[in-house]
C-alpha cells in the first residue's frame, strides 16, 4: 500500500486511474474487457505506483452510451462479469493496496430500468411517471415536444412515448432523465450508494454531478426552451433550469451523511462543468468532496493557458474549506493529450475545436506532429503530477496513446457519431476507448476494412501520416484478448472497437522495457511524487514567475527542502533554479538549459 493510502483522507492526494473496463484487458475472448481483466491486470497498477482506480461503468447497459444507460445500478453486465468477479477484483486491489473507485450515474437511467418500464406502463400524471420528467406536447394533437431543446448527442432532447406524452433525455433517447423532486430517486441512490460501499468500494465519481436539479415549473417550457440552451451551458448566477443549480447541493448534503455511515468515510468526486467560482460548492466537505478541474483538459499549448488553469485548481481548493483540488489532462471524454498537442494550436479556439475537426474527417485535415505531441504530452505530465491535489490518469496515457483518428464510421460505438448532424456534427469519443495493447508479439493480421497502403513512388509525395493510415488488425489483439475462448478451441473475438496496426509499437512489454519511454516516465514521477510530495501532507503551492513563456511552481518536499516544477513554453532554453534536478520530461541542453516543450523537476 502506499503511504498514501494509509490516511483516512488519502483521496486528497491520490493519484488514480481510471479503467474503461470495456477496453482495458479481455480474459474470455468475446473482444469485450471484462472486470476480471482488470484483476489481472492488478499488479501492472502496483507496479506503476497508483492509489487508486476508477471503473467507468460496467452496469447492465445496452451501451446506448458506453454503458453510462444503467439498466440496473447494483448489478455488473454479464458480458463484463458477475458480482463475485467485482468482489475478487475488490479485494485484488485491497491486497494491492489501491483503492476503488465506481461510477454513479444519477442524471437519468436506462430506457430498460424497471423504474422507466414501470413509467410506461402506467398512466401520465401517476406515481411512477413522476419518478422522470414527462411533459404534454405542443400542437393541436400535442404532436411537437414540449420545447425546441436539443440533446447533447443531437437531435430533440424530448421523446414521446405511445400515449402521446414527452420524456426528457438530455442525453440518449435511451437514457431519461430522473426527477429529483421525487423521493424515489433519493431513495434509489443512497440505496446504491450503501450497496457500492458494502462491497469493497472506496469512493464515487458522479456523472453530470451539475444536472441533477431541474427547476421545469418556473415558467412555461416554450419560453424556457427560447430563454436557454441545453449545450454549450456555462451558469453564473444558478438561473439555468437544467445545470448547477442551487437546489442540486441539498443532494449531495444528503449523500453525505450516507459517506460518513462508514470509516473511513467514503467520498465522491463530481464531474460537474460549472464555472470556476462554484467548483468548490462541490467539492465540500460538506457535501461530495472533490470536484474535476477541467482546465488542464481544456487548455492548448500556451504558457498563460496552462498558468490560469493552475490558478484557478488553487483558488477552487482554497475555497473547499479542507479539500483539495483535481488535476485530469486526458479522461474517456477527450481527444488523447498527444495527439491535442501534436495538432496546430490556435489562440482563443473554442474547447477542443481543431481535435474535434480533424476527428470528423478521419484525421486528414491538419498534420499531426507526433513526435511534437509527445514531447509536449511529457512535459504536461510532469506539470500536472508535481501539483498537489489529485491526479487523474486515463488508461493508456501513461503509454503516450495517441486519438485513433481514422476508425471506419461504420465500427463506430458512440451515439454522437450517429445522431449528430451538419453544424454539430461530431465523430465522437472512441478514438480514446480502443483496447489497449498489452504485448507487441500477439501481433493482428490487416484487417480487410482497412484501406490499402499506398504505393512507395520513392518521391514522399504519397506518405499517409499514421493518423490516417486507417490500418486497423484482425485475428489478434496486442494481448488486449486471449488467443482462444474458454472452451480452448473457438478463437478470440476481434477487440469491439478495431485497434490500428501501429499500435505495436505502444504495447505495454516495448515500454516497460524501454528506459526513455512514457511509461517509464510515469513511473519515476509517481514514485517521486508519492515519496518527496504527497508525504509532506502539505497540499498548497505557489507559481513562480519565470517570464512569460514559462510555468513554474513551487512546493514544500521532505525534510524541509523545495520542490520546484518548471516548464517551458518558449522558443529558447532557459536556465533552471537551483537545487538537483531529480526528473526531467526530455534531455537537457548540454549546458544544462531547459528546452522548449520541456519540463524539470528540481529539489532544494
Amino acid at each position: 500500500m502506499t503511504a498514501n493510502n494509509l490516511n483516512d483522507d488519502w483521496w486528497k492526494q491520490a493519484v488514480v486511474y481510471q479503467i474503461y473496463p470495456r477496453s482495458f484487458k479481455d480474459v474470455n475472448g468475446d473482444g469485450l474487457g471484462d472486470i476480471a481483466g482488470v484483476t489481472e491486470k492488478m499488479d501492472y497498477l502496483k507496479n506503476l505506483g497508483v492509489d487508486a482506480i476508477w471503473l467507468s461503468p460496467f452496469y447492465p447497459s445496452d451501451l446506448a452510451d458506453g454503458g453510462y444507460d444503467v439498466i440496473d445500478y447494483r448489478n455488473v453486465d454479464p458480458r463484463l462479469g458477475t458480482m463475485d468477479d467485482f468482489d475478487a477484483m475488490a479485494e485484488a486491489a485491497h491486497e494491492a493496496g489501491i483503492k476503488v473507485i465506481v461510477d454513479i450515474v444519477p442524471n437519468h437511467t436506462a430506457d430498460k430500468h424497471v423504474f422507466f418500464q414501470e413509467a410506461l406502463a402506467a398512466e401520465p400524471g401517476s406515481p411512477a411517471r413522476d419518478r422522470y420528467i414527462f411533459r404534454d406536447g405542443r400542437g393541436e394533437h400535442g404532436e411537437l415536444p414540449p420545447n425546441d431543446w436539443q440533446s447533447f448527442f443531437g437531435g430533440p432532447a424530448w421523446a414521446r412515448v405511445a400515449d402521446g406524452q414527452w420524456y426528457l433525455h438530455l442525453f440518449d433517447k435511451a437514457q431519461p432523465d430522473v426527477n429529483w423532486k421525487n423521493p424515489d430517486i433519493h431513495e434509489e441512490f443512497k440505496k446504491t450508494l450503501r450497496f457500492w460501499s458494502d462491497h469493497g468500494t472506496d469512493g464515487f465519481r458522479i456523472d453530470v454531478a451539475h444536472g441533477l436539479a431541474k427547476d421545469l415549473e418556473s415558467k412555461p417550457l416554450e419560453e424556457l426552451g427560447r430563454e436557454y440552451s441545453v449545450v454549450g451551458v456555462l451558469n453564473h448566477d444558478f438561473s439555468h433550469p437544467l445545470f448547477d443549480r442551487r437546489e442540486v447541493h441539498d443532494i449531495y448534503r444528503e449523500w453525505r451523511k450516507v459517506f460518513n455511515e462508514y470509516t473511513p468515510p467514503r467520498f465522491a468526486v463530481a464531474e460537474a462543468w460549472v464555472v470556476p467560482e462554484h467548483q468548490h460548492l462541490y467539492a465540500s466537505m460538506d457535501e461530495l468532496g472533490q470536484s474535476f478541474n477541467f482546465d488542464f483538459a481544456q487548455a492548448n499549448w500556451y504558457a498563460d493557458e496552462f498558468r490560469k488553469a493552475i490558478a484557478a485548481g488553487l483558488k477552487a481548493a482554497a475555497e473547499t474549506g479542507g479539500s483539495t483540488t483535481t488535476w485530469v489532462m486526458n479522461n474517456h471524454d477527450v481527444p488523447r493529450s498527444p495527439s491535442r498537442y501534436g495538432l496546430p494550436q490556435v489562440k482563443g479556439a473554442p474547447y477542443h475545436q481543431l481535435p474535434h475537426d480533424w476527428l470528423l474527417r478521419d484525421g486528414t485535415t491538419y498534420p499531426e506532429n507526433r513526435e511534437l505531441g509527445t514531447r509536449r504530452a511529457r512535459a504536461a505530465a510532469l506539470m500536472e503530477l508535481g501539483l498537489p491535489g489529485a491526479a487523474y490518469i486515463y488508461q493508456g496515457e501513461e503509454l503516450g496513446l495517441f486519438e485513433v483518428a481514422d476508425i471506419p464510421w461504420d465500427r463506430l460505438e458512440d451515439p454522437t457519431a450517429f445522431h449528430t448532424t451538419q453544424a454539430t456534427m461530431d465523430k465522437g469519443r472512441d478514438g480514446c476507448r480502443v483496447p489497449l495493447p498489452w504485448t507487441a508479439s500477439d501481433e493482428p493480421a490487416l484487417a480487410d476494412f482497412s484501406r490499402p497502403a499506398p504505393a512507395d513512388d520513392g518521391t514522399g509525395e504519397n506518405h499517409v501520416p499514421l493518423c490516417a493510415a486507417g490500418q486497423f488488425g484482425t485475428g489478434a489483439s496486442f494481448g488486449f484478448s486471449p488467443a482462444v475462448r474458454a472452451d480452448g478451441v473457438t478463437p478470440a473475438a476481434d477487440p469491439h472497437l478495431p485497434q490500428p496496426l501501429w499500435f505495436k509499437d505502444y504495447a505495454v512489454d516495448v515500454e516497460q522495457a524501454d528506459p526513455d519511454s512514457m511509461y517509464t516516465l510515469y513511473h519515476a514521477a509517481l514514485a517521486i511524487r508519492q515519496e518527496s510530495l504527497t508525504a509532506t501532507r502539505d497540499t498548497t503551492a505557489e507559481q513562480v514567475d519565470m517570464g512569460a513563456d514559462v510555468v513554474a511552481y513551487r512546493r514544500a518536499a521532505v525534510e524541509g527542502r523545495t520542490f520546484t516544477s518548471v516548464t517551458n513554453f518558449g522558443t529558447a532554453p532557459v536556465s533552471l533554479p537551483e537545487g538537483s534536478v531529480v526528473l526531467t520530461s526530455g534531455p537537457l541542453t548540454p549546458d544544462g538549459q531547459l528546452p522548449t516543450d520541456t519540463s524539470a523537476w528540481v529539489i532544494k
